[in-house]
């Protein structure tokens, strides 16, 4: 979002949405917006936040002077490290988006280390009406944390982690059962909540990114993880919410108090309903081994990879819709399936017998297919432990390596391409389960196939609720999330990125005419996906940034409801983001 400061949002209510008065125009905003708070009124927030009011810059700043320069070759070196952006208030995991928005600085920055340090920020919002954007980790593709001529709360200091072996929320009856819980700040990673749960033998249900806020919009999206079919979204395993309102109080939100707001933050959209501050998420007995299935199947022809395909989608239901597996199948253009999968509790035999009735007819017919599978189990304990990685496959992950890095801090080296990343295009839909079954497997082996022609087709079945434990489905329930994932057998998700790119970096852009053909081609991809499953909807924090039909499609039939508390707790609709509740008003 490319914009002088006196003129907030070239395409207003387009980006960012609009006041519940109606949209706003750019000249309705200039006039809104003027004039920009005095000196006199920053010093005064200033004081109120103990002096963490603080001007902020862009990380390439440097390299807007210079691109030769020293300076700049460090800090693009830097930019490399997911945990360095997070540590810039200027800095986002991601860059902009094709046709969309480009990264921007907010003059300033609230560096919160309390609830009412965020109260003070959001009161000066209101009261000058200054744009508001708030930023954690810095995860968000669609470009709402942030904008130009705002106010950014930046939570990153937010990091306290506190388990608790029986936690009841806040007002429940004196008889209710304590539950094993953990407590996260609001700019806590889903790497600090992982460990510190191990640490005590038990497991949270977040996301797969390690550098992913744990309490900010993973979880107010909704939030799935590579387990979800296990545990359910990180939205169903919320049990509390501490959150500052718009009109600056904190408030606990849960099944007992303020049940509304409870509801809409577990599946609403983040940074909608007010800014959470502390998040309390169930704890569940850590599982006893994690598995990781990497292979390969393969067909010779376009004939056999029909074939292939026809066979995939009748094993699917019974073998891998269920609460054992989960992540990533490609469906891909050399008429190839590319796994990497992941398994809990199941061992190695297990796992490959799971296979078996697919495979062994494939082995048998070496020259119309070709099978490469490989299954790696491991102690659970494990699996987010950097020292277990060092010992066992050292390159699945790159250290911080930062001089102030915390110990034992990692990624994912298969995340590297997301760190400073540039999207092209990205896209997403969920898969009923009906399509897997016999009626509708041959619409679904003819979409899979005639999408995969234009660009690869991922299938993550641990975004679909469909075959989940019943436990986690129940949680999920009582969820603001959208109703068609209960149906859902997986999703597919269609997307290309430029790897560390920065908009306005001579050098360092992304490739316009490489961007354009992407984007030209997964629309094609997933226009067929999209006739093929007619009102599936699809998880709003991957997805569309253009998507017309936003409340439906990333909402359902929950948004008039999220639309009535929206309008209780935020009535001047101080919290707007891109596609989120009540945006368009």
């Amino acid at each position: 979002m490319k914009i002088s400061r006196r003129r907030f949002l070239g395409g207003a209510a387009a980006v960012s949405g609009a006041t519940l008065l109606g949209p706003l125009t750019n000249a309705r905003w200039a006039a809104a917006r003027e004039p920009w708070p005095s000196a006199a009124a920053w010093d005064t927030l200033r004081a109120k936040v103990g002096g963490r009011l603080i001007e902020v810059t862009s990380p390439v700043a440097a390299c807007r002077a210079d691109t030769s320069a020293s300076l700049c070759t460090e800090a693009l070196r830097r930019l490399d490290n997911p945990y360095f952006i997070q540590a810039q208030a200027g800095g986002t995991q991601t860059n902009g988006w094709l046709d969309g928005w480009t990264a921007e600085i907010s003059p300033y920055a609230v560096a919160a280390q309390s609830a009412s340090d965020i109260a003070a920020a959001i009161d000066f919002a209101r009261e000058e009406n200054v744009k508001l954007v708030v930023k954690g980790a810095g995860h968000d593709y669609k470009g709402r944390s942030s904008a130009a001529d705002s106010l950014l709360v930046w939570t990153h200091a937010m990091r306290d982690v506190r388990f608790h072996e029986s936690f009841r929320p806040t007002g429940a009856p004196s008889t209710a059962r304590g539950v094993a819980a953990l407590s996260v700040g609001a700019g806590t990673r889903w790497i600090d909540a992982y460990q510190a749960a191990t640490a005590r033998g038990h497991y949270v249900q977040g996301g797969g990114c390690t550098t992913v806020g744990a309490a900010g919009g993973f979880l107010q999206g909704g939030g799935y993880g590579s387990f979800s079919k296990r545990f359910g979204t990180g939205a169903g395993n919320v049990l509390e919410l501490e959150v500052v309102t718009a009109d600056g109080k904190l408030r606990v939100a849960n099944e007992t108090q303020n049940a509304d707001l409870f509801w809409a933050l577990r599946g609403g959209g983040g940074g909608t309903f007010g800014i959470v501050t502390k998040a309390t998420l169930l704890a569940h007995p850590m599982p006893k081994t994690f598995g990781i299935l990497r292979g390969r199947l393969a067909a010779s022809t376009d004939e056999a990879f029909r074939k292939l395909l026809t066979r995939f989608v009748a094993f699917f239901p019974g073998a891998l819709n269920n609460p054992s597996w989960g992540e990533q199948i490609a469906v891909k253009a050399d008429n190839s399936l590319e796994l990497l999968l992941m398994y809990l509790d199941l061992t190695e035999a297990e796992a490959r017998q799971t296979w078996q009735p697919l495979v062994t007819d494939l082995e048998k017919r070496p020259a119309d297919f070709e099978v490469d599978m490989r299954f790696d189990t491991h102690p659970f304990a494990g699996l987010w432990d950097a020292a277990f990685w060092k010992r066992t496959e050292p390159g699945l992950i790159t250290m911080d390596d930062r001089p102030d890095a915390i110990p034992g801090t990692y990624w994912w080296s298969t995340n590297q391409g997301e760190v400073a990343e540039f999207i092209y295009s990205y896209q997403s839909r969920w898969i009923p389960r009906s399509l897997f079954e016999p009626d509708g497997a041959p619409t679904l082996v003819r979409t899979l196939f005639d999408a995969s022609r234009h660009a690869p087709v991922r299938l993550q079945i641990n975004k679909g609720l469909s075959g989940a434990a019943p436990d986690a489905i129940a949680r999920d329930r009582k969820t603001s999330i959208h109703p068609a994932v209960f149906d859902a057998a997986t999703i597919v998700i269609i997307a290309s990125r430029a790897e560390h790119a920065f908009p306005g970096i001579p050098g360092h852009e992304p490739d316009d005419a490489t961007a354009r053909a992407s984007a030209n081609a997964i629309g094609k991809a997933m226009a067929i996906i999209k006739k093929a499953t007619p009102g599936a909807g699809t998880y709003g924090n991957e997805s569309d940034f253009f998507e017309s039909d936003w409340k439906e499609t990333f909402y359902g039939e929950p948004y008039a409801r999220l639309l009535e508390i929206k309008r209780k707790y935020d009535p001047t609709n101080l919290f707007r983001v891109h596609q989120g509740v009540g945006s368009d008003l």
